[in-house]
């Protein structure tokens, strides 16, 4: 059992924690919904370069591909389609669109609500892309997914950032970016194994309905947060979900300190006109510029469409479906690195080492291509060089993984009062899901386009992400989810937005002096 500080001004209240099976088994349900987001993630890129698929619903595009050599650009614009990339970034704004709705079912129905109904859209969206006998059928099936990924994106990073205990916050909530990143890995594995077969494409996408379905059953086994409990005036259960989640029947100074929170947050009537206040200047900027350059790190240029950019650059059908595994599995081993390190050296260490590596990939990759393909396409890569290829590439992913992959999903779940939780998750799901959406709808005419530069494009997005966390982000390892404030108030800028009573000094009575 260890103690947690809570800071008020100086002052320590000290909680008494265990990491008990209940909250590992509950924040692994709902991590499953990152796992249904990855592998929707992985799985068009290897569907969409499966010649059955394309000769179906695509034939254009396959008629194109293999007369690569009549096209002025070569390779850069061989998958160039309006309706095949219609097909991958239908799915992010359907969750653009959710995200916005599903903010408020998060709070007035609950945390567990959206994850079931986030699943339920899995699950019928992976069926109708399953059985899918026309375009209009995928784009429908594309669309339940989107509402599928809006609800569970609202939902699951809060969760587990109210579930789990501060002291290891960021590796619990980094299980969401696990499960995303393991999704990613079967979806790519999977692509590769039904590849050969005539209507493997259906395997691909209709087996995400097996992870949908075991969401939706699992989701019914779990308690809400205390927190979302106490929000709705189910004070009874909420004391009861806390002791299971803290293995210990001494919980009346965290249970009194989230009523006294929530009692505050009750006032606050508009909490989307609310957090455009001054004093939640610091949440509004992070999480809407957060998940804005995560976007802008061009690592959905690999997730979306590694197969078809391996394919792009010369690789064969399956070598460049295998090349998309190893880089996913490359993913899922550094995520591990960022999970069992977050709670240890802090996010702003990860988000700059990370920032400045995946900045470096990018330059190597752009350089390497324009070396060998030039402004024509023309050229193709010898085997040493494209193990080289892809060797930037995993280095490019592994610093994603263990950086602004998991750390724009932590951050902005854990920075919000409770007042304006819902509409700050809100804001970082649909921020992401609408830049999402437009590097999906546009990297492949960028590529054709922009050559080569595409690479140096991102990467002067990775210098500016790099130099804003340097200058805007605080440490909050450690800082506990309802006492976040309080780093607001000791940050050169932040200081300037945020008054000091900003910092909760509620139940100040009862607490103790630090040690």
């Amino acid at each position: 059992m260890a103690g947690v500080g809570l800071v008020h001004q100086g002052r320590t209240r000290q909680y008494e924690v265990k990491v008990t099976a209940y909250v590992l088994f509950s924040c692994f349900v709902a991590a499953m919904g990152g796992l249904l987001f990855g592998y929707d993630l992985g799985i068009t890129g290897g569907v969409t370069s499966m010649d059955p698929f394309l000769i179906k619903f695509f034939p254009s595009v396959y008629k194109q591909m293999k007369l690569e050599k009549a096209h002025e650009n070569g390779p850069y614009c061989r998958f160039n389609n309006e309706l095949l990339t219609l097909f991958t970034s239908s799915l992010y704004l359907a969750a653009l669109v959710a995200s916005l709705f599903a903010s408020n079912t998060t709070r007035i129905l609950g945390r567990k609500t959206s994850m079931f109904l986030g699943g339920l859209f899995f699950l019928v969206g992976a069926l109708l892309n399953g059985f899918a006998v026309n375009v209009a059928m995928l784009i429908i099936g594309r669309l339940l997914l989107g509402f599928g990924v809006g609800y569970s994106n609202q939902s699951v990073p809060v969760y587990l950032s109210e579930m789990a205990p501060p002291n290891i916050r960021g590796a619990l909530n980094m299980g969401f970016q696990m499960m995303i990143t393991i999704g990613i890995f079967f979806a790519n594995l999977i692509n590769y194994l039904t590849a050969a077969q005539e209507n493997g494409w259906r395997y691909s996408l209709g087996m995400g309905a097996v992870p949908a379905l075991l969401l939706c059953i699992a989701s019914l086994f779990l308690g809400d947060t205390p927190n979302s409990m106490i929000e709705r005036g189910e004070y009874g259960r909420a004391k009861i979900i806390l002791h299971k989640i803290r293995g210990t029947q001494d919980v009346d100074d965290e249970f009194q300190d989230l009523i006294d929170v929530i009692e505050v947050a009750r006032q606050v009537a508009h909490p989307w006109r609310n957090i455009t206040q001054p004093k939640y200047r610091p949440q509004l900027t992070l999480c809407s510029f957060i998940p804005f350059f995560q976007q802008l790190t061009g690592i959905n240029v690999i997730m979306f469409y590694a197969p078809v950019l391996f394919q792009s650059l010369g690789f064969g059908d399956d070598a460049s479906l295998m090349s998309a595994v190893i880089a996913v599995a490359v993913n899922v081993m550094a995520t591990m690195v960022s999970i069992l390190s977050v709670d240890k050296f802090g996010r702003r260490v990860l988000f700059l080492e990370g920032g400045t590596q995946m900045l470096l990939c990018q330059v190597a990759v752009g350089t390497l291509i324009a070396l060998k393909f030039g402004v024509k396409g023309e050229g193709s890569f010898t085997k040493s060089e494209a193990d080289l290829l892809l060797l930037f590439i995993c280095l490019f992913v592994a610093a994603f993984a263990w950086s602004w992959g998991p750390l724009s999903w932590l951050v902005p779940s854990e920075i919000c009062p409770l007042e304006v939780r819902s509409a700050g998750q809100s804001i970082n799901v649909a921020v992401n899901m609408l830049f999402t959406f437009g590097i999906a709808q546009v990297f492949l005419p960028m590529l054709c386009y922009l050559k080569f530069g595409l690479f140096f494009f991102f990467a002067g997005f990775l210098v500016m992400m790099t130099i804003f966390v340097a200058l805007l982000l605080p440490e909050t390892k450690n800082v506990p989810i309802e006492e976040m404030n309080s780093v607001w108030n000791s940050h050169w800028f932040w200081t300037k937005f945020v008054p000091q009573e900003v910092v909760s000094d509620h139940s100040s009575s009862n607490c103790k002096p630090s040690p």
